[in-house]
């Protein structure tokens, strides 16, 4: 009994072995951890956002920052503006706003490219600028 339960473990070990030697466990030349944190970020984007419209008038605006956390900037003067870069391969600019004017327009550029305009003419007007390229 006890040479059958000795024979059951070498057989396992030594498929345990070979298994190793299959998938590369033991390659030296695998390498681990920190060789990511060596690669410098590529392409970095520069994202603008703008609310604009009656002189005086203010706006509650709602916005997705480049990280896509939820923003809100309540009774904002006008004209408004954010700006941030990011090295992120894609972002989703969201940008929407209320003011207590009879005119509001949103504008988002990536990169000095312009990717959305809209301007809105209605008392407490509303707008909203989207770009889901970026």
């Amino acid at each position: 009994m006890v040479v059958v339960a000795l024979v059951v473990v070498g057989a396992a070990a030594f498929g345990v072995y070979r298994l190793h030697g299959i998938f590369g466990s033991g390659d030296p030349t695998s390498t681990e951890g920190d060789t990511a944190e060596d690669i410098v970020p590529f392409n970095p984007k520069d994202v603008v956002y703008e609310i604009f419209g009656v002189p005086g008038s203010v706006a509650t605006i709602n916005y997705l920052d480049v990280n896509a956390a939820p923003q809100q900037v309540i009774d904002a003067p006008l004209p408004w503006r954010y700006q941030a870069t990011t090295t992120e391969p894609a972002i989703v600019a969201d940008l929407r706003a209320q003011g207590n004017g009879d005119m509001l327009g949103c504008r988002i550029l990536i990169d000095g490219e312009l990717k959305d305009e809209r301007i809105a003419n209605a008392v407490s007007a509303y707008t909203f600028c989207l770009d889901k390229s970026g």
